[in-house]
C-alpha cells in the first residue's frame, strides 16, 4: 500500500466548493441524511439526488487530517482527533458502499472515485502507523536485551517521545511479559485495526499484523537459543548430542506454553477485540507456523532407533506436547487452523507415546534374551535385577503419563475400550485389598516383573550348591522388594498384595537355605546312636564332634565368601542361623564333653566353644575369602 499523499491528494481538492464552513459534526450529519436518501432510492439510473457539498467538505476534512498526521502529528497523541478521524472514515466507508451500487456512468461516479481515493490514502497512513507501533516494541526489546543503552524510540512523526512500547527494566527474562506493549499502544492498534477492517481493508491489516508478529516471535526463539534441526540431521546425531537438543526443545516448549503463546493470544484478542473470529484465526496461524517447527523435531526423534535410555526424554517430550494442547483450547468455536494444529500435536504426541511403549516392550525382550549360563559369583544381586528395577523405578515416576500412553496404545491396537483422549486413567490406584486396579501399564509392569522372576529362577539353577541358589534368590528378591518399598510410585503400581507375596517367597527361600545347610549339620548333634549297651560310646562321640567340626569349617569357609549385600537380610540370616545352631551345639557340648578325657583330648575333638560358633556365624555372607586363613594362622 502506498503512503504517498502528494499530487494525487491535491488533485482531489481542485474542484472549488461554495459550501459554507461547517463543523465536522454538521458535515457528518448532513452526509448521513444523504446516505439515507440514497438508500431509499430504488432507481439506480435516473432521478438521483445531487451530491451535497457536505460530502466534498468531508473529503477535504479527512485529507487535511491525513496531511496533519503525515507532517507533525502522531496517531494516538490526541484521542479526540483520532476519534473524529475514525468516525469520518466510517462515514466515508458507508458512502463508498452505497455509491458502489450505482452505475459507473451515473452522476455519483465522480464522488465515488474521489471517496475511494481518500479512503486509500487514509488506509495507507493507518497501515504505516499500525506497522510502526507493532515494530517499535520489537526494536525496544532487542535493544534492551543486547545492551544497557536506552531502547530505540520510533514514532509516527518527528516527536522523540513514544508510548508505543514499555520495556520493564526490573523484571527478569522469565518474568517479563510478552509482548511488552504499553496499554496505550494496544489501544491505538485496536482503533486502527477496527477502522481498517470496518473499511474493508481486513486483508491488509491482517497481513501487516501477521508478518510483524511472526518476525517478533521468531526473534524470541532466537533469543532463547533455539535452532531448527532437520529430520536428516536428527537421524545422524549421537544420542548424547540429541539429549542436549531435546533439553533445549523442552525449555522452549515450556516457555512457549507459559509465556509466548499465551501472550501472543492475549495481544491478538486485545488488538482485534471487535472481531473475535479474526483474532482467533490470526493467533492460530502464527502459532501453527512455529508449532510445526517443534512438531517436526519431535517427529524426527520418534523416528530414531529405539533404545532404553531414550525413554525418559521421550516421556518429557510427550508431556510437553500434552501440556501444549490446552493453550489452543481457549475457545469452543475453534478455527479450522486451530483444529489442524491440535490435530497435529495429538498425532506427534501419539507417535512419541508409541515410541515409549515400544521401549518398555523391548525391556521384556531384553530380559528374555538374557540367558547367560555363567552364574553371578557368591550369589550376589544379578546386574539384570539392578538394571531392571532401577529402570522401572525411574519409569514409574512417569506412571501417570505411562498410564495415558499405554491406554491410548491399547485403544489404538483395539485391545480395550476408551472414552477418548481425555479419559486417561490414573494408574496405580489400589482397591480395598491393596491390589492395583487394572490398567494397561500396571499389566505391563506385572508382565516385566514376572519375566524377571522367571529369569532369576532359571539363573538360580546354575549354582551347583542348592544353598547358594537360595542365597541368590534371597539376594535378588530382597533387592526387588526394597526397591519397590522404597518408591511410592512403583509401590502404588504393584500394590500391598504383591509385596506380601514377595515377602512370603523370601521366607520360603530362607527356610530352604536353612534346611539345605544347617539341618544336615545339626544331624551331627543328634543323640541317637551315641549309646551302646546303655553307655555313651566314646568312639561314636569323637566321630560326631570330628564330623561337626569338619562340616562347620567347610560351611564357614564356603559361606563366608558368599555375599548378602542387604545389611538387614544379612543380619536376619546370621541371627536365624545362630538361633538354630548355637543352642544345639552348646547343649550337646555341655552334655557330652565330660565323656572325653580332659586335656588335649578335649581340645582335639571339641575345636570350638559355643561362643566361637556364634562369632564364626557372624562372619558369614561377607564375601570374605581370608577369614578362615587368618584364623588358621
Amino acid at each position: 500500500m502506498d503512503g504517498n499523499t502528494g499530487p494525487e491528494s491535491e488533485a482531489v481538492l481542485e474542484e472549488p466548493s461554495s459550501a459554507p464552513e461547517l463543523s465536522l459534526l454538521q458535515v457528518l450529519e448532513d452526509v448521513g441524511r444523504f446516505l439515507k436518501s440514497l438508500s431509499s432510492t430504488h432507481d439506480t439510473s435516473n432521478n438521483l439526488p445531487d451530491v451535497p457539498n457536505s460530502v466534498k467538505s468531508l473529503l477535504k476534512m479527512i485529507q487535511k487530517m491525513i496531511t496533519k498526521y503525515d507532517s507533525n502529528a502522531k496517531f494516538g497523541q490526541n484521542q479526540e482527533d483520532d476519534s473524529s478521524f475514525i468516525e469520518s472514515l466510517n462515514c466515508i466507508s458507508k458512502l463508498i458502499n452505497v455509491l458502489g451500487e450505482f452505475p459507473s456512468n451515473s452522476t455519483t461516479a465522480s464522488c465515488f472515485n474521489r471517496a475511494s481515493t481518500i479512503q486509500r490514502l487514509a488506509m495507507s497512513m493507518l497501515d504505516g502507523e499500525f506497522r510502526l507501533i507493532l515494530e517499535s516494541c520489537n526494536q525496544g526489546n532487542d535493544a534492551d536485551l543486547k545492551s544497557p543503552k536506552p531502547s530505540k524510540q520510533s514514532s509516527f512523526g518527528s516527536h522523540p517521545e513514544s508510548d508505543y512500547c514499555v520495556v520493564p527494566e526490573s523484571k527478569s527474562r522469565e518474568d517479563e511479559e510478552f509482548p511488552s506493549y504499553a496499554p496505550e499502544a494496544i489501544s491505538k492498534m485496536n482503533r486502527i485495526a477496527t477502522a481498517m477492517i470496518s473499511s474493508g481493508y481486513e486483508s491488509e491489516c491482517c497481513m501487516v499484523y501477521s508478518l510483524v508478529r511472526r518476525n517478533a516471535f521468531s526473534s524470541e526463539l532466537d533469543k532463547l537459543g533455539y535452532e531448527n534441526i532437520s529430520t536428516e540431521n536428527v537421524q545422524k546425531m549421537q544420542w548424547q548430542s540429541l539429549e542436549g537438543a531435546i533439553a533445549m526443545w523442552l525449555s522452549v516448549i515450556k516457555h512457549c506454553s507459559s509465556v509466548l503463546f499465551s501472550g501472543e493470544r492475549k495481544l491478538c484478542s486485545s488488538v482485534f477485540s471487535e472481531y473475535p473470529s479474526i483474532s482467533q484465526r490470526l493467533f492460530s496461524h502464527i502459532a501453527l507456523t512455529f508449532a510445526v517447527r517443534f512438531l517436526n523435531f519431535a517427529d524426527a526423534i520418534a523416528l530414531t532407533k529405539r533404545s532404553a535410555e531414550k525413554l525418559f526424554k521421550i516421556l518429557d517430550m510427550y508431556e510437553a506436547l500434552r501440556d501444549l494442547i490446552p493453550v489452543f483450547d481457549y475457545d469452543t468455536s475453534s478455527s479450522e487452523c486451530s483444529e489442524e494444529l491440535k490435530s497435529q500435536i495429538w498425532a506427534v504426541k501419539g507417535r512419541l507415546g508409541e515410541f515409549a511403549v515400544s521401549i518398555i516392550c523391548d525391556l521384556e525382550n531384553s530380559i528374555k534374551r538374557d540367558n547367560v549360563r555363567t552364574p553371578v559369583p557368591s550369589g550376589a544381586v544379578h546386574p539384570l535385577t539392578r538394571y531392571t528395577m532401577n529402570y522401572l523405578k525411574y519409569a514409574c515416576e512417569y506412571k501417570e503419563t505411562l498410564g495415558q500412553v499405554f491406554q491410548q496404545h491399547q485403544k489404538k491396537e483395539g485391545s480395550g475400550e476408551s472414552k477418548g483422549p481425555e479419559s486417561d486413567i490414573k494408574s496405580g490406584a489400589n482397591d480395598d485389598y491393596g491390589t492395583p486396579k487394572s490398567s494397561p501399564f500396571s499389566a505391563q509392569l506385572n508382565s516385566v516383573m514376572d519375566l524377571l522372576d522367571e529369569n532369576l529362577d532359571m539363573k538360580s539353577k546354575l549354582y551347583r550348591d542348592p544353598a547358594l541358589s537360595y542365597i541368590f534368590l534371597m539376594n535378588n528378591g530382597r533387592y526387588i522388594l526394597q526397591k519397590i518399598k522404597g518408591s511410592d510410585e512403583i509401590h502404588d503400581m504393584m500394590g500391598d498384595t504383591w509385596c506380601r507375596k514377595r515377602s512370603s517367597d523370601l521366607r520360603q527361600y530362607h527356610k530352604a537355605y536353612t534346611r539345605e545347610t544347617w539341618t544336615k549339620l545339626l544331624q551331627c548333634l543328634n543323640q541317637d546312636g551315641l549309646q551302646v549297651n546303655g553307655k555313651v560310646s566314646k568312639a561314636v562321640l569323637k566321630e560326631r564332634f570330628k564330623t561337626f567340626t569338619t562340616m562347620f569349617d567347610e560351611i564357614h569357609r564356603t559361606q563366608s565368601t558368599w555375599v548378602v549385600s542387604d545389611e538387614q537380610l544379612q543380619s536376619e540370616l546370621r541371627v536365624s542361623v545362630s538361633a538354630v545352631v548355637t543352642p544345639a551345639y552348646r547343649s550337646f557340648v555341655g552334655r557330652f564333653q565330660q565323656h572325653l578325657a580332659h586335656g588335649r583330648q578335649i581340645e582335639k575333638y571339641i575345636k570350638y566353644q559355643p561362643e566361637d560358633i556364634e562369632n564364626l556365624i557372624d562372619e558369614l555372607f561377607d564375601g570374605n575369602t581370608t577369614s578362615m586363613a587368618r584364623r588358621r594362622t
